[in-house]
């Protein structure tokens, strides 16, 4: 760790992360809950998060451009163009303007297609192999940290001025990041072209995803746990509404959230190098899965908050482990396109779930929307127990040039 932050570069793109970080963690919840406080429907607030994942069905397209620019200038004038992209939620006034706030969604889940895209081919050219876990540690680490302030610095922003203040706010950390990334002393590397047309080179990642066979049943599990997992966005509205709690109490829970994940960006690093990407990444999910069990089982407050620091918990481990996975598995020429192919994958079933559980919460109980997630999330991990029995509980090699020679993925 110490050597990773002894690199200028590291140290600068740390630097502009974190600050960009620090303003979504106080945007992106104040998102729906601006929606739900303007129309009262917990389905439309719901909704604002399928809008935030539909640029996931496109993403290859994106990634074909990441791929073909230096990484480097991709974070900083998206981090600029992020900015300007959430600046029209000062004109929102009323539930006819609901519109804006899905418009900001949409471009806000472009940004967060293309700037990750663009960090994964950053981070493999600035550290090394060995390292790259614990620089996704550390950048999760600090995502994490951000829940135990920012939602509640958003949520006490828009109740006391209104969503207009956020929404500046987060400009501000966006163009912040632009400037520090924008200012990184790091030569740009001359992006690889590869030969064939434009369709069949964006095609390149999906065809690296579905020749690696660690990567391609990774993918499924986790396509599965997310198939599930949106629903929790329309459905924690319904648990407060249980509760007889104000919109704003969601920040509370999303920091009580925090703690756990704060918890889990630290240990990330220790699972990864004793259980590997694919065994860590299983204990996640199954700590996801038990979490989602209680809450499916308790009308209870204090069992309630004593249990989210557990769903916390897992989710650093199961995003760190998928990520250092592709970064490992993954040549640097097809990083753009291999991270936003995988966005396709991801995002078609959380789209699927989001849209199914702004239905869903209108129909049944959040007792048994909580229970199938449980019961999905844990046979996504039977799937990964019986098709990489052999990887599940150790370290994954990195991708090699004589695989690269082999592989045929242009």
């Amino acid at each position: 760790m110490r050597a990773m932050f002894s690199q200028p570069a590291f140290r600068r793109l740390f630097a502009g992360l974190t600050t960009s970080m620090f303003g979504d963690s106080v945007m992106l919840l104040v998102l729906s809950m601006w929606v739900k406080s303007l129309t009262g429907s917990n389905a439309q607030a719901g909704l604002t998060f399928f809008w935030m994942v539909v640029p996931a069905l496109v993403a290859p397209l994106f990634g074909l451009y990441v791929d073909r620019l230096p990484p480097r200038r991709v974070l900083a004038w998206g981090s600029l163009a992020s900015a300007i992209a959430v600046l029209p939620l000062v004109l929102v006034r009323d539930a006819g303007d609901v519109w804006i706030v899905w418009m900001v969604a949409f471009l806000y889940g472009i940004s967060m297609i293309v700037l990750p895209a663009a960090l994964n081919g950053l981070l493999k050219e600035i550290v090394t192999d060995d390292q790259l876990v614990s620089a996704n540690s550390s950048l999760q680490t600090v995502k994490e940290g951000f829940r135990l302030v920012g939602p509640i610095i958003g949520a006490g922003l828009f109740a006391l001025l209104g969503g207009w203040a956020v929404a500046l706010l987060d400009a501000a950390t966006f163009l912040a990041a632009a400037i520090i990334i924008g200012s990184m002393s790091l030569p740009d590397r001359t992006p690889e072209r590869s030969e064939g047309n434009w369709l069949t080179e964006m095609g390149g990642g999906i065809r690296h995803l579905w020749s690696d066979r660690i990567l391609r049943h990774t993918l499924v599990g986790l396509g599965l746990l997310l198939l599930v997992l949106g629903f929790t966005e329309a459905s924690i509205y319904a648990i407060i509404d249980v509760f007889n709690k104000p919109v704003e109490f969601v920040s509370v829970i999303v920091t009580v959230q925090g703690v756990g994940a704060l918890l889990g960006g630290l240990t990330a690093t220790w699972w990864v190098r004793r259980l590997g990407e694919v065994g860590t990444f299983a204990v996640g999910a199954l700590a996801m899965a038990a979490s989602l069990a209680v809450i499916a089982g308790t009308e209870s407050l204090p069992v309630l908050l004593f249990d989210i620091p557990l769903l916390g918990y897992s989710i650093p481990l199961i995003i760190i482990s998928f990520m250092t996975l592709i970064q490992r598995r993954t040549p640097l020429r097809l990083m753009g396109r291999v991270s936003t192919a995988s966005e396709v994958v991801m995002g078609s079933p959380q789209a699927i779930s989001l849209a199914l559980g702004a239905i869903l919460v209108s129909i049944i109980s959040y007792h048994v929307i909580f229970l199938l997630m449980a019961v999905v999330i844990t046979a996504a991990v039977g799937y990964l127990a019986l098709t990489l029995r052999g990887q599940l509980l150790r370290p994954v090699p990195a991708w090699t040039e004589e695989e690269e020679a082999h592989s045929g993925v242009l």
